[in-house]
């Protein structure tokens, strides 16, 4: 963000919003970005055959832990479950490597 400030002619003093300076510059919002990389390594472990153990290890979860008190953490499967169905896009697709692509693909602005 510094480097944006400066590219804008901007000090932290002005007070300017880091939305506003990436609307200036022209750069995707964080959060959409980090979707985007959230699915595409999904679509990879997807990808990959059943035996491999990353996919047993990211997509099973152990439920015989005790947690703490409070609300339970964000699983990661549950991330996925969420971007997915904010961004309309179904599992299936994973599998056309081409497809899944432009399914999640965020332009830069």
């Amino acid at each position: 963000m510094r480097m944006l400030r400066w590219f804008c002619g901007h000090t932290r003093r002005d007070k300017v919003r880091n939305e506003v300076i990436r609307d200036r510059v022209g750069l995707t919002p964080i959060e959409e970005k980090l979707t985007q990389h959230r699915l595409r390594w999904f679509g990879h472990v997807q990808r990959r055959p059943p035996e491999v153990p990353v996919r047993n290890g990211v997509l099973e979860r152990v439920d015989n832990v005790k947690r703490g008190r409070g609300r339970p953490k964000l699983t990661w499967d549950e991330s996925i479950k969420r971007d997915l169905k904010d961004w309309n896009i179904s599992k299936e697709r994973v599998l056309d490597r081409s497809a899944w692509r432009l399914a999640i693909n965020v332009p830069e602005l």
